[in-house]
């Protein structure tokens, strides 16, 4: 375990502004996009706003990572190192990379991350990144506990970063070509069209139906019963998924996530890594923003609960079910508390998710936007708090630093002194010229009353000591000056202080695990060949988006599977009591009849996806 790390939450930014907001709401790191080669396309910053991101949560030694985590053709890395370079010159506290072509190209002394992309889920690689001098691994979502036990006996130095919420990929990060084998759009280049979300029929190889679902669509993950468990494990860093989500969701589960953390480290010698206390007026709750249901994923044991083969959407919090319906009107048999404005949601007799919008409520009816007939016995769902999503966008949440002030008065001096809960501590000397005050106990109240002030300074002044044999009258604006220089000083000490961590890449030729490596390593240009020609590889295939002909190969992999969800693993299952036999290979079919063959590596409890051509000529 890195001896003296303290406990890091780290919370996505899609702009500065979910950047800001995370920080607010007690944030220790925020993840963001550059202007480009971040693995979220659709949500890249420019480098002005993240200056600004970096110089705000510097102020409370919050770290700021930059991730330029796409793997890249040959005449990007100019761009790309150029980026990462104005970004160590704004000092942002690390890198998270996919390719290592980066490594070998050449990069500024900053500390570099390896990216999830890069598929960590093995010792010995995580070793290897050890050796090399990289700051941090970020874990597989796939990994057990016990396996995330096993990596920190391995690498014992070397910062590990997991996963606790946000949505699930099927396929292991990195490992992951659907997307691009179905249209072009690669995750890799950060432009995944998630085909794992799209409906699909479930056929044997006879063609007989097994099912006809969201079949690849998971559930949210939620670790955040477990948090104690990651932190005894040697887990240093806690990462909410979400650089696409908006700014009520940052607030919202930035926020539950600090509690919980804080909760779990009260009293133990593991603290947080960044400063200040969060005031946030509302109460956070998971289950009000955007999520598919929860999952704890493969951390304590395989589930078949994994999966949210119903819809890929928000179904919400169950409120009842339909008595009578009719035109713009339903009537529930009972009725949780809900609001006009409210989204609602149900499945309709085809399996389909609908949904419409409150307008009014009437003990158990419901007056709603959406002419429409369900069935007695339907269930509804709200999958939209308007009360609760209004009350968190308007919250007020601040953060501030602690300190605490002593002013002492002296014959001919006036000492004032202001130290911060991490020690850092100034003294401010000024003149006393000032005479005795007619009104001791009222200039006294002055000078409490001014000293304490901080302005518009990330400060709050939580206690004030004045230590005086005789009062004088000091002007207003003498108090106010002295304050403002005190602040002033601190807010440089502090800058002195903050914890900065230096980028430390070694140009060893330590040997990478493999000999061999096909295209699911990734490599794509020339510098990522050269990297891994230098660490001892021998046999390089390229990348699939460099052209490489994928056909027959896998698309996926993935430790989520679908026999498992199913019922039917031969592991764990007797035989169907039914006796229907679904021969192999399984197929899922989309509704552009595109076939993907499954095939099930029970050795190793995977489950791979080829494209296929489709040969069921009866899709009724």
């Amino acid at each position: 375990m890195v001896t003296g790390h303290g406990v890091e939450l780290s919370a996505p930014a899609r702009n500065l502004e979910c950047g800001m907001a995370a920080i607010d709401c007690g944030a220790d790191a925020v993840y963001i996009g550059g202007p480009a080669f971040g693995a979220r396309e659709a949500v890249s910053n420019s480098v002005a706003d993240i200056s600004k991101l970096i110089k705000y949560a510097h102020k409370y030694w919050v770290s700021v990572y930059i991730a330029i985590n796409t793997i890249l053709f040959d005449n990007e890395f100019p761009n790309a190192v150029s980026l990462i370079e104005q970004f160590y010159e704004l000092e942002a506290d690390g890198i998270i990379i996919q390719d290592m072509g980066l490594v070998e190209y050449g990069l500024p002394p900053i500390p570099i991350i390896a990216s999830t992309q890069t598929h960590n889920t093995d010792p010995e690689k995580i070793r290897f990144f050890e050796k090399l001098g990289f700051k941090r691994v970020i874990l597989a979502r796939e990994l057990s506990l016990e396996e995330i036990k096993t990596i920190r006996s391995a690498a014992q130095k070397i910062e590990l970063e997991c996963f606790i919420h946000g949505a699930l990929c099927t396929g292991y990060s990195g490992q992951c070509y659907l997307s691009y084998s179905l249209g072009g759009r690669s995750g890799n280049r950060g432009a995944c069209a998630q085909p794992c979300r799209k409906f699909y029929r479930l056929v044997d190889k006879d063609g007989r139906k097994i099912a006809a679902n969201h079949a690849l669509s998971l559930k949210d993950l939620n670790l955040s019963q477990h948090l104690k468990a990651l932190i005894e494990a040697g887990i240093d860093s806690f990462k909410i998924e979400g650089r696409l989500k908006d700014i009520t969701y940052i607030k919202n589960i930035v926020s539950f996530y600090r509690n919980e953390i804080d909760k779990v480290m009260s009293g133990g010698q593991r603290k947080r890594t960044s400063s200040g206390i969060s005031r946030i007026f509302f109460k956070p709750d998971p289950n009000k923003t955007f999520n598919r249901g929860y999952t704890d994923y493969f951390l304590m044991a395989r589930n078949p609960e994994i999966g949210s083969s119903a819809t890929p959407k928000m179904v919400g919090e169950y409120i009842g079910s339909v008595v009578k319906s009719r035109s713009a009107e339903i009537t529930l048999d009972s009725c949780k508390v809900i609001n006009p404005g409210d989204g609602i949601c149900f499945f309709d007799k085809h399996g389909e998710l609908g949904g419409t919008a409150v307008n009014l409520v009437k003990g158990n009816t419901l007056s709603i936007q959406s002419n429409i007939q369900l069935e007695a016995g339907t269930s509804i769902y709200r999958n939209h708090d308007h009360k609760f999503i209004s009350q968190v966008k308007s919250a007020k949440v601040i953060r501030i630093i602690p300190i605490r002030a002593h002013f002492k008065i002296l014959p001919g001096s006036l000492l004032l002194s202001l130290e911060d809960g991490e020690g850092n501590r100034i003294e401010l000397k000024a003149d006393n010229h000032f005479p005795a005050a007619q009104k001791a106990a009222e200039a006294r109240e002055i000078i409490l009353r001014q000293l304490k002030k901080t302005g518009d300074s990330e400060f709050e002044c939580e206690s004030l000591s004045l230590d005086a044999e005789e009062i004088p009258f000091i002007p207003v604006s003498v108090l106010n000056h002295i304050r403002r220089q005190g602040i002033t000083l601190l807010t440089q000490a502090r800058q002195v202080s903050r914890p900065v961590a230096q980028g430390n890449l070694r140009g060893v030729d330590i040997p990478w695990p493999q000999k061999e490596l096909t295209y699911e390593a990734n490599v794509l240009n020339k510098h990522a060949e050269a990297f891994y020609r230098r660490h001892g590889v021998q046999e390089i295939e390229w990348a699939a988006e460099s052209g490489t002909d994928i056909r027959g190969k896998k698309v996926m992999t993935a430790k989520y599977c679908i026999k498992y969800a199913h019922g039917l693993c031969p592991k764990t299952e007797p035989p169907a009591a039914s006796g229907i036999h679904h021969p192999e290979p399984w197929t899922l079919i989309d509704n552009k009849k595109r076939c993907l063959s499954l095939r099930f590596d029970c050795a190793r409890c995977h489950m791979e996806i080829f494209l296929i051509k489709c040969f069921f000529l009866d899709l009724s």
